[in-house]
């Protein structure tokens, strides 16, 4: 299966729930779902999201 992934970069002041309603729209209406999050030292979070390729087009990252 072909995936597209979406890399997204949270700074330190973007909350836990903030960040989790964030990722939460685009998994339900983007059709992204979580791939990998990272968690630096400053508080920084490295998110990976991906979705499956289709041949109709998505709506794109709104954040």
């Amino acid at each position: 299966m072909d995936y597209e992934y979406a890399p997204l970069r949270l700074p330190a002041n973007v909350d836990r729930m903030t960040a989790t309603a964030q990722l939460a729209i685009q998994a339900e209406f983007s059709g992204w779902e979580l791939a990998r999050v990272r968690l630096y030292r400053d508080g920084t979070r490295q998110v990976m999201l991906r979705r499956r390729v289709r041949e109709q087009p998505q709506p794109g990252l709104s954040i």
